[in-house]
């Protein structure tokens, strides 16, 4: 039986990663999280001016995929996949309102599959999707739940480790008139230390501190920049004048009904922000928390690089999805276009070849299961539909197919390196060509000279879809024994 080195030299050769086949034992993974960060990111050009010298930082030290797309464009369903390396289409995970959990028993996590192979695993934060019942405690040999900075209206049947308290003073913070749930943003009256994702930082950061007998997986899951939009006033102040995003008039008319549908999902808070005049305002409060995020994820890497395990530590850092912030007259996610698909992608540590030399292929977050399995050594997993990316980190030119994100059952995006292909359920279309409409602007699908475009791509789309798995009112949950019955 092949040992965990012999796995490494067959997947890389001896030259490629000297550091990692020398090390007295395999490497350490850092997994990174944010949530529901778009590619309003420096070193991804999405929006001019931003902020994010450390999420910078690490591109230029290690991989950055420039063109990395969620498996679906909403929290769940995409964490989901990549946790468990299969696709929402072979799942029936689509929406946040499944448990993967009762639906997936014999499924084997990434962190499972580290944790069974001699790692000590270890998490905090939002990691799989945030509701109980999602962070399963077989997952983990230690495990700290969510630290929200607005407890004053989570559901306690869906947060128990959380203690409900009264509104605070000044709430909701962003002025909005008919407020309602988690869309605020704001300063909340406390210092950045008391933030959640302070905390979880902090934790993960006195965790590198520690002498570690075993290697280990230590995943850190951050909340922003999703809503709340809540962070220190600093970062705020970074952003005085916002630009908007360009939104023309006219760009859902050649967007099929489908299409619409997506666009128009909680339509009511992209109307309600522009008839207050309050679209600047939700913009800066974006930037801000993307700014915050950047600060934290410094913070973890700063901690990583003081520790003993700088040498030995692969750091990824992902987003679950991107955002919308009025661009097809829509906010969220949850939509087959770019800005909901396209997230922040970085590999660092040791044996990077080309470090700093971004990867323009598209790959999927499917991928990143693959790719840790063969960088550590572990067992390959036959289940797994992503691709590994070692290639791709050995040579910046090396070939990687389309990527495929989905939005419920049999709507899906195919995403090459120019063209965007989506193709809905009904069978209506869209096709983009990013080189020369970078905004999506222009649904070319009904010109034939494309028709062979359209088949190549969609040779990549999930020949069927599963049907969506029961929700969580299917069944009765314990919180304390983290067991299900059907009701």
């Amino acid at each position: 039986m092949p040992n965990r080195r012999d796995f490494l030299r067959a997947a890389l050769g001896a030259a490629s990663l000297p550091s990692l086949i020398g090390a007295k034992q395999p490497p350490n993974v850092l997994f990174l999280s944010v949530d529901d960060m778009n590619d309003w990111v420096g070193c991804l050009g999405g929006y001019p001016g931003v902020r994010t010298p450390n999420i910078d930082a690490l591109a230029r030290r290690g991989v950055l995929f420039s063109n990395a797309h969620c498996a679906a464009p909403l929290c769940n369903p995409s964490r989901t996949a990549l946790l468990t390396g299969m696709r929402p289409s072979t799942t029936g995970v689509y929406g946040n309102d499944q448990w993967w959990k009762p639906a997936l028993p014999k499924a084997v996590t990434l962190p499972m599959h580290f944790r069974a192979n001699g790692y000590h695993v270890a998490g905090m934060g939002k990691v799989f999707h945030h509701v109980a019942g999602f962070n399963p405690p077989d997952q983990w040999d230690e495990f700290h739940w969510q630290v929200f900075d607005d407890p004053w209206y989570r559901r306690l049947e869906w947060y128990p480790w959380v203690k409900k308290i009264p509104n605070p003073e000044g709430h909701p913070f962003n002025g909005l008139t008919n407020f309602q749930g988690e869309f605020d943003w704001g300063v909340l009256p406390k210092p950045a230390s008391e933030y959640g994702d302070y905390k979880a930082v902090e934790w993960g950061a006195e965790f590198l501190k520690r002498e570690q007998k075993k290697p280990f997986f230590l995943a850190v899951g951050l909340w922003h920049p999703h809503i709340p939009m809540f962070a220190p006033k600093e970062y705020f102040d970074m952003y005085p004048d916002p630009r908007l995003p360009e939104v023309p008039e006219n760009d859902l008319d050649d967007v099929p009904a489908e299409g619409k549908r997506m666009a128009a999902f909680r339509r009511s808070e992209h109307t309600r922000i522009l008839k207050e005049g309050k679209w600047k305002d939700a913009v800066r409060a974006y930037l801000a928390s993307i700014s915050f995020a950047d600060a934290l994820v410094g913070r973890m890497i700063k901690a990583l690089d003081a520790s003993p395990h700088a040498g030995n530590t692969i750091v990824v850092l992902w987003s679950d999805n991107g955002w919308h912030l009025g661009e097809k007259q829509h906010w969220h996610k949850s939509t087959l276009w770019e800005r909901s698909t396209h997230v922040p992608l970085i590999m660092a540590g040791p044996g990077m070849a080309a470090a700093g030399t971004a990867r323009k292929q598209p790959v999927s977050l499917l991928d990143i299961y693959p790719t840790l399995v063969e960088l550590c050594g572990l067992p390959p997993r036959k289940e797994l539909e992503g691709e590994s990316l070692v290639p791709l980190l050995k040579n910046p030119k090396a070939k990687h197919k389309p990527v495929v994100s989905t939005f419920e059952p049999d709507n899906h995006a195919v995403r090459e390196e120019r063209w965007r292909y989506i193709r809905y359920k009904d069978g209506t279309e869209e096709l983009y060509d990013r080189f020369a409409d970078p905004n999506e602007y222009r649904n070319i699908a009904a010109d034939p000279k494309h028709a062979a475009v359209k088949r190549e791509l969609a040779k990549y789309m999930p020949a069927s879809s599963v049907k969506p798995v029961p929700e969580r009112d299917a069944y009765n949950f314990d919180f304390a024994t983290h067991t299900w019955t059907k009701k």
